[in-house]
């Protein structure tokens, strides 16, 4: 059998989702086939989400990703919302689990690196 598919999903899929995935694949794309949607998009991912991952992480968002909605991503084994602060969107199914996290946008990088650390430490556990 493959790798099971882990789907995080926000409304715009440009901050959070985005680093989820990025985040995901990076430490455990072994084991798991990770993407991000949202049900809206943006026209380009969050600049401080690009900046902040190059700059701890070395990845860079804009290489392997963009912001796509849930209908142009495979049937995902496990949906995660990163959080419903800007209202949970619908995907047709129930969220297996829902993170939870404030959406960093528009805040200090020490918001972001806070939001980017708790992602990774959610990703490891699963």
């Amino acid at each position: 059998m493959g790798k099971k598919i882990v789907a995080f999903i926000c409304v715009h899929n440009s901050c959070r989702s985005q680093i989820a995935e990025a985040l995901g694949r990076h430490l455990r794309g072994d084991e798991f086939d990770f993407y991000s949607a949202g049900t809206q998009t943006k026209p380009q991912i969050n600049q401080d989400a690009v900046r902040l991952m190059k700059q701890i992480y070395g990845i860079d968002m804009e290489q392997t990703q963009f912001c796509k909605t849930f209908d142009k991503i495979p049937a995902p084994d496990i949906a995660i919302s990163m959080g419903c602060d800007v209202g949970c969107p619908y995907i047709g199914r129930a969220f297996d689990d829902n993170w939870n996290l404030p959406d960093p946008t528009g805040q200090s990088d020490e918001v972001f690196a806070d939001i980017i650390q708790r992602i990774k430490l959610r990703i490891m556990d699963m």
